[in-house]
C-alpha cells in the first residue's frame, strides 16, 4: 500500500519562498498521479496542483499558477511543491495524495490515498 508524508511547512513572512515535500513508499505504478491539495481556515479542500508518475506532466490551478512549481526527482519519487512569493492566503494545510486515475487530477474525490498534511503559516 502506498504512504505519503508530508514535510516542510512552517512559518513564513509573505513574500518568502517554502518547499514542502511528499516522500513516497510502498508500491507505485506508472499510472499514479500525486496531487497537493489544501485547505485554509474555514475554507473548502482546494487543489492546487500534480504531477504524473514520470514527472513529464504537470497541472495547476489557476489561483496558484506562476507561483507554485511542482516537480520530483525521478519516476515515482518524492514530489516537491516549491511556493514563492508567499501570501498569507497561502496559510493553509498542505496535503499530497495519490491517485491511478487519469485526467482527473484535480478532483480529490478520486485521490485513494492521502498524507497526514503539513501546516503553512504565512504572516504579513
Amino acid at each position: 500500500q502506498v504512504q505519503l508524508a508530508e514535510s516542510g511547512g512552517g512559518l513564513a513572512q509573505a513574500g518568502d519562498s517554502l518547499r514542502v515535500s511528499c516522500a513516497i513508499s510502498g508500491p507505485t505504478g506508472s499510472a499514479e498521479c500525486t496531487g497537493w491539495f489544501r485547505r485554509a481556515p474555514g475554507k473548502e479542500r482546494e487543489f492546487v496542483a500534480a504531477i504524473n508518475w514520470s514527472g513529464y506532466n504537470t497541472y495547476y490551478s489557476d489561483s496558484v499558477k506562476g507561483r507554485f512549481t511542482i516537480s520530483r526527482d525521478n519516476p515515482g519519487s518524492t514530489v516537491y511543491l516549491q511556493i514563492n512569493s508567499l501570501k498569507t492566503e497561502d496559510t493553509a494545510v498542505y496535503y499530497c495524495a495519490s491517485t491511478t486515475a487519469i485526467g482527473r487530477y484535480g478532483d480529490p474525490e478520486v485521490y485513494d490515498t492521502w498524507g497526514q498534511g503539513t501546516p503553512v503559516t504565512v504572516s504579513s
